[in-house]
């Protein structure tokens, strides 16, 4: 637990101190955020604010992990296994760097062309795909000492379901998938001065959470399955969970130090490299704590807003007619009448409930196996 607390405030604090740094350079490279003309017209006045913030709560993560296992060095000896960096570490850093990568070359061609127009959708989701695909491999053909990989061959839920088995192959294509639909998921949320970055946190907060309970009850810890006679159903099949949680709450907390600057007026937004970084990044935990599916409601804000862009697009293009006055969602409501700040809140409302509610899923399954 020391590790993550350790992990989480140094995160914290290079993030709330190394924003204003990046303020003001990129303000004065002039990497200022594009608006679109036909987006709400309340968005005009925020031309010219500072993006690529999401470089600050990447750097201030992965400085976090490395503050996080020198504190490991002064733990007890079974918590001392994961001192050094894991594959679990690699592949979920890999996926926020990486990722955050594919937004920054978005955000900068935005940039460099003054306007909206960075990468092409096509372009943006074959990066993807090519980030997805190579840390796929390696959370699945990279196995530890005691053949446990970061992903499953099975399809989870709240653990693996055993007869939802894939195949590697059939794995890595899942790990993809997962990866892209929560990367675009979170980059649609973004638009709003902090609903990203809240929504965010209150997902990440989640996976720490869950994370520490996994490490916390581990297959991979034999000293506590003897002691409490456990088998297998008792405990979890996962890999490293104590990185994961350790990830999971620098990841958070770094949202949070960013969160003082992109709150309403925002001083930096996240862009693209923030969005997808954090996607990706949460993509990758859904997938190493063996709850893909259970991540459809915990990232529930993100899949609710995800579905309002395909509803409109689907009604438009078989009716011509649209469902909302514009997507994502958070827009109509804009168009509606509601303020920025109340669409913020509520949605933030929203995305804690669909985390409270798989948090409480997962915990009652441990209930149920216990019992």
């Amino acid at each position: 637990m020391r590790a993550v607390i350790v992990a989480a405030a140094v995160a914290f604090l290079i993030s709330l101190f190394g924003t204003p740094i990046a303020i003001r350079v990129f303000s004065a490279l002039k990497a200022g955020q594009p608006i679109r003309s036909i987006g709400p017209q309340t968005h005009l006045g925020k031309r010219g604010t500072p993006t690529m913030g999401g470089v600050a709560f990447i750097i201030a993560t992965v400085f976090a992990y490395v503050a996080g296992h020198v504190a490991l060095t002064t733990l007890p000896d079974r918590q001392i296994a994961q001192e050094r960096p894991t594959m679990t570490a690699l592949v979920l850093l890999g996926l926020f760097v990486f990722c955050g990568a594919v937004g920054f070359l978005d955000d900068f061609l935005k940039v460099r062309k003054r306007n909206s127009d960075g990468l092409s959708a096509k372009g943006k989701l074959l990066g993807q795909l090519l980030v997805g695909t190579g840390f796929g491999v390696a959370a699945l053909y990279f196995p530890s000492t005691n053949g446990e990989t970061v992903a499953s061959e099975r399809i989870s839920f709240i653990r693996d379901v055993s007869w939802l088995d894939v195949g590697k192959v059939g794995a890595v294509m899942v790990f993809v998938f997962v990866i892209m639909a929560m990367s675009n998921g979170v980059n649609l949320t973004d638009g709003l001065d902090g609903l990203a970055t809240g929504a965010s946190i209150l997902v990440l907060g989640a996976y720490s959470l869950i994370g520490f309970w996994q490490y916390r009850h581990w297959c991979g810890d034999n000293d506590y399955r003897l002691t409490n006679q456990l088998t297998e159903q008792h405990c979890y099949q996962v890999r490293d969970p104590l990185e994961i949680a350790l990830i999971a709450a620098a990841a958070a907390a770094a949202c949070v130090g960013f969160l003082w600057w992109n709150t309403n007026p925002a001083r930096i937004f996240m862009g693209d490299t923030g969005a997808l970084g954090l996607g990706g990044l949460i993509g990758g935990l859904a997938v190493a704590t063996r709850t893909t599916l259970l991540s459809v409601i915990i990232g529930g804000l993100f899949v609710i807003i995800t579905m309002s862009v395909v509803i409109q697009i689907i009604s438009f293009k078989t009716t011509g007619k649209r469902v909302f006055r514009m997507s994502p969602l958070q827009h109509h409501f804009e168009l509606a009448g509601w303020s920025e700040v109340n669409i913020v809140v509520r949605f933030w409302i929203i995305a804690g409930i669909c985390a409270a509610i798989g948090l409480g899923l997962f915990y009652s399954d441990h209930l149920a196996v216990m019992g």
